[in-house]
């Protein structure tokens, strides 16, 4: 940690010591005392200040006296009144944390207890600034100026500023990590002293084992430019430059919020993602354990039991012990088998070795899990390729599959290969009678896996298929002979499109059986495709040209698709709306730009931009009011305001995750456990999904957490 990032928080902690003896020696008593009802398994009280209650802060138990360390965050009313509710017997730490406030001493307390606390006000600008999200922060990075693009200037003359706008939005370094916390606002001492903050950028960006990666996109694809602004941005901040906006403390239902964190996973290692229940049968696994998702950094999964507060480990085999680390080319480009510079808090130590590679994994409605995982290298067997009896390898053969999918069923622990011809991201269940999984990351194909038929026959081959994207664009409603991507028109045939990069997210609608996907995420077009299984036939729809990017999306119960927008919006897609027709010649993305929506993320704008720099990583439509918010709501990831947001009534709730500062999701789940229990028996889960969970709050050291969020019907409720 750099020496004067130690000395702020040494300072603030000292600070936050003083006001409190000051606050100590002049008396509340002249206050009435706000009366607060607690059981014994709460903790309870009021949160007062100098001018009275404080309203809308948070306030903290943390305890590392359970199997694994576990806080439980809640909200002060408008009376400044908190209840913490139905804490395991333990010892706790309890504090307040508020915007305009620095941190109260912690005080020491257990279940039954009324506990009052003393806020502490920021003694200056500094000290508040350092608790805001990491948006209020990063939105001091300055964009190039529109004449700077174009070839004009020393950016690339492909770079266009939409491209730059939507890679230093939810796709560049800021799909990986939360840009604007401390750690990243400020240059690790351990790697020196530097010219400028340009060289600082090129020296910290190389660590790792993603250093290649990321050096290649912003010295190669950018020609090295983005290095000057976001030195110029650290450079500033070095300075004494602050935040000009300032984060609104929780209002309304966001003070509603029970927020229940627990440690799950190593020090070294991240996780992508976590999964709880069925998202079409959200009482599936109810009270059940948690299962986590560590991408390329580990074949252990971390399992999370939340009546025991414990966390177990499973390894993923893979069918071939043999196999390579899934790590480097040809297709596992976003990490590599070794570093290439040391990092500033980890050295030359390798931390990443998997070869399962889970990205994602679902609940079915038996309760087991169905992972997209690695079983094999990358070459398809024959089965796949030209030459094949198999249907879908006579239509496209496919060469290489980035990764395969397996089932676990946790009643046994046994754990099943499925091996895939197509590559797996993002798998989702269909609604139809064969519960068919459909997958993302395919490719130039969609690719699903009938689980009815592999449950009655265990043949993965016979039991799976795919497709390429075709558009209906002879406008007869069925599919032809196609003519290529690159090829022009033909009246008498339909045509293939590579949609962009590909298939991103994955989203089978609960109203038509049709599949639909976010594309475009990395390069191309970004849009919406609509899959039909019955006709093989698809459906592209680019974002207009204000949108200019997306990454994660879902579907509600009328078959509206959302996503997280690269212009820090929810944009959503109504093809309901569509005025022309959906097919034939003109049908080829740009025909019904009547059917998107966009509602602004919170938070402040890049300098002259109108949207937010909320860089948003995943949607997810909460069809079964599992959040307690209603039915049908959708939500962010929101990954620079340290948690999430949901479109509710036409209006944004900010769900914020204040404690350990620089939560980063990368999605998210729901579940009800009990459908009598009310606000106790559902909930929303995440974990921490950032790939160096080392650079939040608490430093070296730090793991990732799984949160669970409910809202009750008020802030003191039990």
């Amino acid at each position: 940690m750099p020496h004067s990032v130690r000395s702020s928080r040494l300072s603030i902690a000292a600070l936050a010591f003083s006001f409190a003896l000051a606050a100590s020696s002049s008396t509340l008593a002249a206050q009435p005392r706000a009366k607060v009802e607690i059981g014994k398994t709460d903790i309870g009280g009021v949160v007062s200040g100098a001018k009275g209650p404080e309203a809308g802060v948070w306030v903290i138990a943390e305890t590392t006296d359970l199997p694994t360390k576990f806080a439980r965050i809640v909200v002060t009313d408008a009376k400044g009144r908190y209840l913490i509710p139905d804490l395991p017997t333990a010892n706790y730490s309890v504090w307040v944390r508020g915007y305009g406030l620095v941190d109260s001493p912690k005080l020491r307390a257990k279940p039954g207890q009324i506990l009052d606390h003393r806020a502490v006000p920021a003694p200056n600008a500094a000290a508040a600034a350092h608790y805001y999200p990491a948006i209020y922060w990063y939105s001091m990075l300055k964009i190039p100026p529109a004449r700077d693009f174009g070839g004009s200037t020393d950016i690339p003359k492909n770079i266009t500023r939409e491209i730059w706008l939507r890679q230093m939005n939810n796709v560049d370094c800021i799909g990986c990590h939360q840009l604007g916390q401390e750690s990243t606002r400020t240059v690790p001492a351990q790697f020196g002293e530097f010219p400028s903050g340009r060289e600082a950028w090129m020296r910290r960006i190389a660590s790792g084992q993603a250093g290649a990666l990321m050096i290649n996109r912003i010295a190669g694809q950018f020609g090295g430019v983005p290095f000057k602004y976001f030195g110029d941005w650290t450079d500033r901040i070095a300075r004494g430059e602050l935040p000009k906006a300032k984060p609104p403390r929780p209002q309304g239902v966001e003070r509603n919020i029970v927020i229940t964190s627990w440690e799950w996973h190593t020090d070294k290692q991240y996780l992508h993602d976590l999964i709880a229940s069925d998202r079409r049968n959200p009482t599936v696994n109810a009270y059940g354990p948690l299962y986590g998702s560590p991408e390329y950094s580990s074949d252990n999964i971390p399992i999370l039991d939340p009546k025991t507060n414990t966390v177990t480990f499973f390894r993923l085999p893979v069918a071939d012990p043999g196999m390579p680390e899934t790590l480097g080319p040809p297709l596992h480009i976003s990490a590599a088998p070794k570093i290439a510079a040391p990092s500033a808090y980890w050295g030359e130590e390798k931390l990443w070795d998997s070869r399962a590679n889970n990205h994602n994994s679902m609940f079915d409605k038996q309760g087991r899990l169905w992972l997209a995982a690695n079983v094999r290298a990358v070459q398809n067997p024959a089965a796949c390729k030209k030459g094949s009896e198999h249907p879908s390898a006579k239509a496209f053969p496919l060469e290489l599959s980035q990764r395969q999918a397996a089932m676990l069923d946790p009643k046994t622990m046994k754990y099943t290969f499925i091996d895939t011809c197509f590559g797996t991201h993002h798998p989702q269940f269909g609604y139809d009678k064969d519960d068919t999984l459909w997958f993302s990351g395919g490719g130039p194909v969609v690719g699903w896996l009938n689980t009815r038929m592999f449950d009655e026959t265990g043949d993965a081959m016979k039991s799976q298929g795919w497709s390429p994207f075709v558009l209906d664009t002879n406008g007869n409603g069925k599919r032809d002979e196609y003519v290529e991507p690159d090829q022009p028109l033909d009246p008498a045939k339909d045509k293939r499109i590579t949609a962009g990069s590909g298939t991103y997210a994955v989203m089978p609608s609960p109203v038509d059986g049709s599949i639909w996907y976010t594309v475009g995420t990395f390069a191309g077009q970004a849009g919406f495709l609509r899959f039909d299984p019955a006709t093989g036939l698809s459906e592209i729809y680019n974002l207009p040209k204000n949108g200019y990017g997306i990454r994660g999306g879902d579907i509600d119960k009328n078959g509206v698709v959302w996503g997280s927008a690269s212009n820090g919006s929810l944009v959503s897609f109504d093809r309901r709306k569509c005025k022309g027709p959906l097919n034939g010649p003109k049908a080829t993305g740009d025909h019904c730009p009547e059917g998107f929506a966009f509602y602004r993320y919170p938070g402040p704008g890049f300098a002259g931009e109108k949207t937010s720099a909320e860089a948003s990583y995943y949607t997810w439509v909460d069809q079964h009011n599992t959040s307690g918010l209603g039915e049908n709501i959708p939500m962010s990831t929101a990954n620079l305001n340290d948690g999430f947001v949901a479109l509710k009534d036409g209006k944004m709730v900010m769900i914020r995750i204040p404690y350990p500062m620089g939560f980063y999701a990368k999605g998210f789940d729901g579940r009800i456990d009990d459908p009598a229990g009310g606000w106790k028996g559902r909930g929303l889960w995440s974990t921490n999904g950032d790939r160096t969970p080392w650079l939040m709050e608490g430093g070296k050291g730090s793991k990732p957490r799984a949160v669970h969020i409910q809202f009750r019907p008020d802030p003191l409720a039990r």
